[in-house]
């Protein structure tokens, strides 16, 4: 077979898993997370007299970021520095996990009060993968992964879950490093050459190139396209179901 050109999305054809980022790539938990990002650091913010809080503070530089490194990111914007605690720190403690627990009990609130769906397009997208015989794994940065997949109905789909509490347990440095998808991929016997990343986030594309994976796909739900294109990302759109005819034929059963 030959190989098409890399940025285009018949390379899919090619490839044997799919490696989705979570948060805004399968589900609109990316709203939920800033909401509570905003809950968070709109009142420190103003507390501490420096620029207001932000819907591009969140992409920019929190979006596909480990929790911890996210609130430092922030922090930094506005010259702010608070020591690095430890992540058994109390939400209200003046540390940077302190504050990125307070996050964390603000999305929770925030997902039990309104729940989660997937995406439609997203979800047609992973069923015609699945049918063609593609393995398919979450990776993503969030702490609260399986808890999100399961509200959606759809963790029975993924064999594997590389998310922010299996990071830390193993050592894997968030992205833009590709450790935590080379960990996916290497859980499937497979090379990220024959992985797929599918990330919403420029982190997330970026840890994509930077693993020399075999496709990175931007969906843009916000970074816009040309920050996803210039972070790594080989082909952008707007919706996964854009891309269910580039997927191969499903898998049948021999007769």
């Amino acid at each position: 077979m030959t190989t098409p050109d890399r940025r285009t999305p018949a390379r899919l054809a090619d490839q044997r898993a799919l490696l989705f980022d979570l948060d805004g790539v399968l589900t609109p938990t990316a709203d939920v997370h800033m909401r509570a990002w905003s809950r968070l650091f709109t009142p420190y913010l103003a507390a501490h007299g420096v620029a207001p809080y932000t819907q591009q503070d969140y992409f920019a530089h929190i979006d596909g970021k480990p929790r911890y490194d996210g609130v430092r990111s922030l922090l930094e914007s506005r010259g702010i520095r608070l020591p690095q605690g430890t992540p058994d720190d109390a939400p209200d403690a003046d540390t940077v996990c302190g504050l990125g627990n307070r996050k964390n009990a603000e999305f929770t609130a925030e997902l039990t009060e309104h729940g989660v769906e997937p995406y439609p397009g997203s979800l047609r997208f992973l069923v015609a993968a699945i049918d063609a015989g593609l393995s398919v794994a979450v990776v993503s940065s969030s702490a609260n992964a399986v808890q999100v997949l399961r509200t959606a109905g759809i963790l029975e789909r993924f064999p594997v879950v590389v998310d922010g509490l299996v990071a830390r347990q193993d050592g894997l440095a968030g992205k833009p490093a590709p450790d935590t998808y080379l960990d996916a991929a290497s859980r499937f016997g497979l090379t990220a050459a024959e992985c797929v990343v599918v990330e919403d986030a420029t982190s997330g594309v970026e840890a994509g190139r930077n693993g020399a994976f075999g496709l990175v796909i931007g969906v843009d739900r916000g970074a816009g396209a040309d920050a996803l294109l210039a972070h790594g990302a080989d082909v952008v759109v707007r919706d996964l179901d854009e891309l269910v005819h580039e997927l191969p034929e499903p898998a049948t059963s021999a007769t």
